[in-house]
């Protein structure tokens, strides 16, 4: 992790979770870490967090709404004046709501597509701009996918979230090989995980409690979200001639 000290790194969704987790593990390597998030306050407590830790990094708290396109624009161009672009960029903010197919609501698979497929798109689309222009060849653009990314769950709620994951398989491998096309040795790669303890499903079934406590974390021992934040320095220490497609991760318990 030695050459990314001093660079800088965007984490999208590092409010909670596997975001805040990765931003502080960045930090903690030297980057400067800019984290966005619409929560501006859970970002500011992370920075002081960063700063009270005596990291050699720091964090740059941003608040921004990844289903906007004119948002996400915006940061990259505060970005740009502030901190000169993005050397790596971690597409880790999603969301998910319990919309079947037969059943589901217009407006939560609307909301699933814009941050889950577009937002992340843009944010690639705006972080390869960056690079490009400063002609940085060793960027990287890392998506954090899903499980849900490569197979079908029989859960009816996670369909159409699902199907958001499995475009992110899609767009990385799509990324990749638009990258080889450009002759640039940026480097693209998923890190798919499983079961993690997050506030995911917290979320998800916000409206339904119940349900949320019927998911089966209590019955085994899931994934932290360190676990996929030591993955993200794994595939960012990777030497500069491996390309790391895919990480699957999932709990030695999970079933599928």
């Amino acid at each position: 992790m030695d050459r990314w000290r001093g660079r800088v790194a965007l984490v999208t969704g590092a409010s909670v979770g596997i975001g805040a987790a990765t931003a502080k593990e960045l930090v903690r390597h030297g980057m400067k870490v800019v984290g966005c998030a619409r929560d501006i306050e859970k970002l500011q407590k992370l920075a002081a967090e960063c700063q009270s830790a005596g990291h050699s990094g720091v964090f740059v708290p941003y608040k921004c709404d990844l289903s906007n396109e004119e948002e996400i624009v915006s940061m990259f161009s505060a970005i740009k004046s502030q901190h000169k672009g993005v050397d790596v960029c971690i597409n880790n903010a999603g969301v998910g709501h319990p919309d079947p197919l037969l059943t589901g609501k217009t407006s939560g698979w609307k909301n699933m597509l814009d941050v889950n497929v577009l937002g992340l798109c843009v944010c690639t689309r705006e972080a390869y701009q960056s690079m490009k222009e400063r002609n940085v060849d060793d960027g990287h653009i890392i998506n954090i996918n899903s499980m849900s990314g490569h197979r079908v769950a029989q859960n009816p709620d996670s369909h159409f979230y699902s199907s958001t994951k499995y475009a992110v398989t899609a767009l990385t491998e799509g990324l990749r090989q638009e990258l080889r096309e450009a002759k640039t040795h940026i480097r693209a790669t998923c890190i798919s995980p499983g079961f993690v303890e997050t506030e995911f499903f917290q979320r998800l079934y916000s409206d339904d409690p119940e349900k949320a406590v019927a998911v089966p974390l209590s019955t085994l021992k899931p994934l932290e979200a360190i676990d996929i934040a030591n993955s993200v320095t794994y595939v960012l220490s990777a030497p500069p001639h491996v390309q790391i497609g895919d990480i699957l991760m999932r709990p030695v318990e999970q079933v599928s």
